[in-house]
């Protein structure tokens, strides 16, 4: 059964002609008018007078299945290509051709809804990591500033009245309507959206209104999506060059893609950079000192300058808070708040994430599932390290392949020890995913690796490798409570198996 991220109830009432008019869409329509309530892609979610979007989607075409939406009750298909229209839609049911049934469906998902993405002030993430933890730190702080604040990412969508479980980065374009109508209902006025590289791609924010885009970094991932680093990059460049001239564009400047993000926006850009020699950044931190309990920074813009005290550790933390601090800046929040609130942050799920009962030693979680995130990671840990760094990784499957060697290097670069395991195979061989990590080491690294397939196992391992003054480093899963083997998927949350070893390891 389609699983339903939201129920029906905030639906507008329309004809079918006046609902492509209000959202501003070109079509062919053929066949007699009719009145839609509610707008779907999936023909499951189809009932009496819904509109069906016929989008072709990575592993399925939606025109299979406009006979499916039309027996349901479908009063209307939108579609990109009516040649091979079913008998049982075709001149039962009025059918708009259009040229684009991506855009088209994120735009009538808002038309029908009355246009919540429009009465929010909304603040769209994207990069390849940092994308949840700049959404965190972006909401506190807007919070902090007195505004009702909501959130959609990663780890949950929290819409001010409710929050449930996030079953993707960035809800589909119907979900995403209906969330921000839901917001708009509940008194939030200001939204802050992970915006992933496939939602950009698939169009799903089309009809929104973006005043401020954060680009935080761009590197290797979801290559099996979207083929090619220049492919993934042009998905990303989508949320900037739909700013409008009197939106904010904040770019970290040190990434190597910062320039090509630039170039796709009209929007006035904010840079953003840490403050190591020549930095012509609005806006810059120079780190002060850092430690286990956070980091101390001065944050400089233009016009004044203040110190920061912040629980979060390490470089790429410190840039994350500047890409918020940026954000909130371009919405009218003073450096005052913005340090107040960086220096009162709750903990992030699932993002350097604290293991209770390690004694003598530390054990952290973290969601860090690509190099450059497991890079970052363990250079924050390094310096705080008094023994040995031990890191546990996997690397999922049915998904970009490319990167499991690259892991591999860093960890064996950057740890003394480790411990390689599964991370959701879903339907590959767990041990053929090993292999490929396994291929990105040299003799030196293989001798300092265990391999353990089953990740409970891992954990363990690694746990038991600790000494006194040692960090243990469980990265991938994060705040993800789940494992997908041979596309079962089962309950495993990397903390809670910890805190067991740990309290046995105590006895």
């Amino acid at each position: 059964m389609a699983e339903k991220l939201f129920a029906a109830g905030s639906f507008y009432f329309m004809r079918f002609s006046e609902l492509l008019a209000t959202a501003g869409v070109e079509a062919r329509v053929v066949g007699d008018d009719a009145e839609v309530d509610s707008v779907w892609a999936d023909s499951r979610r189809c009932g009496p007078g819904s509109c069906f979007v016929a989008v072709r989607g990575w592993q399925a075409d939606g025109n299979a299945f406009i006979a499916e939406a039309v027996a349901a009750g479908a009063s209307a298909v939108v579609c990109q290509d009516d040649s091979h229209l079913p008998g049982e839609a075709a001149g039962k049911v009025p059918v708009a051709v259009v040229a684009d049934a991506h855009e088209t469906l994120g735009l009538l998902s808002q038309a029908i809804h009355g246009w919540p993405g429009r009465s929010l002030t909304c603040v769209g993430i994207t990069g390849t990591n940092g994308k949840s933890t700049v959404a965190h730190i972006t909401r506190e702080i807007l919070t902090a500033a007195g505004h009702r604040t909501a959130m959609l990412g990663t780890i949950s969508y929290q819409t001010g009245s409710r929050a449930r479980p996030a079953p993707m980065t960035s809800p589909p374009a119907e979900d995403l309507a209906a969330m921000m109508a839901e917001m708009v209902s509940a008194g939030v006025t200001h939204l802050v959206m992970e915006t992933s590289s496939h939602a950009l791609h698939q169009k799903r924010t089309a009809g929104v209104d973006f005043r401020v885009g954060v680009f935080t970094n761009l590197t290797g991932d979801h290559l099996d999506y979207h083929g090619s680093m220049e492919n993934y990059l042009g998905a990303k460049r989508k949320l900037f060059a739909g700013l409008g001239p009197g939106a904010r564009a904040v770019i970290n400047r040190q990434d190597p893609y910062a320039e090509d993000i630039a170039k796709a926006t009209a929007a006035e850009i904010c840079w953003y950079d840490l403050d190591e020699g020549d930095c012509a950044a609005d806006l810059r931190a120079r780190i002060i000192s850092a430690d286990a309990g956070g980091t101390v920074f001065d944050m400089v813009s233009a016009r004044q300058a203040v110190r920061v005290e912040t629980p979060l550790i390490g470089r790429y933390n410190v840039l994350n808070c500047l890409a918020s601090a940026g954000a909130c800046m371009s919405l009218g929040v003073s450096l005052e708040t913005i340090a107040y609130a960086l220096g009162r942050m709750s903990p992030v799920p699932g993002r350097l994430q604290r293991v209770d009962g390690g004694g003598d030693f530390q054990v952290f979680v973290d969601y860090a599932h690509t190099d450059d995130a497991l890079e970052n990671v363990l250079r924050a840990l390094k310096p705080i390290c008094q023994g040995k760094l031990i890191v546990m990784f996997g690397c999922g499957g049915d998904r970009d392949k490319t990167k499991r060697p690259r892991m591999a290097r860093v960890a064996a670069k950057l740890a003394d020890s480790l411990v390689i395991t599964s991370d959701n195979p879903r339907g590959e061989n767990p041990q053929q995913i090993i292999d490929d990590i396994l291929a990105g080491l040299d003799g030196s690294g293989r001798s300092r690796t265990a391999v353990l397939v089953d990740r409970r196992q891992a954990i363990a391992r690694a746990i038991e490798l600790a000494a006194p003054g040692d960090i243990v480093l469980l990265a991938g899963k994060g705040h993800e409570n789940y494992q997908i083997i041979a596309g079962e998927r089962s309950h495993f949350d990397d903390v809670e198996e910890a805190g067991f070893f740990l309290a046995n390891r105590e006895q």
